[in-house]
């Protein structure tokens, strides 16, 4: 397998970390966001992905896979052992509720094509994208910290006995809040959770600057 990605990208690292749990083996292939106007939104890569987008799949077969989520719940269906998303269908759907939280109510105000567009489009200085991004981030963190209150949450994995979609969807994000200095001190649940995924070795191995193309 090939994977496209950049070494920033949030929802590349959440693949990796699936690709790493299910201890799948694949090849980087680089796409810079930044460079040269953005390699992803190249006809080159166009081609392959018409989104534009990071990550993207490609099968041994040719076959190529698009969004991180659809890509994780593709790998898990695939490939069983272990489970990203819990047996119980309950549980499943609160652990794929906690995923989508992130990757559709905080991530999408975040990425660096909303940042832009705010830059371009409305004059917005780089103070004023820091406090945008800790404003979403902070309103996101804080529903899903008080879902673990209401849940009693006690640790150290979010949704069972070993990581799995919540965790890999909460790493990369956090990672992301450390980068502009959000304040995480509020949502000390959450930091519990992030803590331990991050000391598994399949989340050391995905972080982005241990990534080849880093800077």
């Amino acid at each position: 397998m090939k994977l496209y990605e950049y070494w920033r990208s949030s929802a590349a690292y959440r693949v990796r970390i699936a690709l790493n749990l299910k201890g799948l083996p694949y090849d980087h292939v680089s796409v810079s966001l930044v460079a040269d106007g953005g390699e992803n939104l190249k006809p080159a890569y166009r081609a392959l992905n018409p989104q534009g987008k990071v990550p993207a799949l490609e099968l041994d077969d040719g076959t190529v896979l698009s969004q991180s989520l659809a890509i994780i719940e593709y790998l898990d269906e695939t490939q069983p052992e272990p489970a990203l998303l819990p047996r119980d269908a309950l549980i499943r759907a609160n652990a794929r509720a906690f995923a989508l939280a992130v990757a559709c109510e905080i991530h999408p105000l975040n990425n660096l094509a909303v940042l832009k567009h705010l830059e371009t489009t409305f004059d917005l200085d780089g103070k004023g994208k820091v406090a945008w991004m800790a404003h979403w981030m902070a309103e996101g963190f804080a529903a899903l910290e008080e879902g673990l209150h209401r849940r009693e949450w006690k640790g150290p994995f979010l949704f069972g006995d070993t990581p799995g979609i919540a965790e890999i969807f909460l790493v990369p994000q956090f990672y992301n809040a450390r980068r502009w200095g959000v304040d995480l001190s509020p949502y000390p649940l959450l930091v519990k959770a992030d803590d331990a995924a991050r000391g598994q070795k399949a989340f050391q191995d995905a972080e982005p600057d241990a990534q080849p193309d880093a800077e």
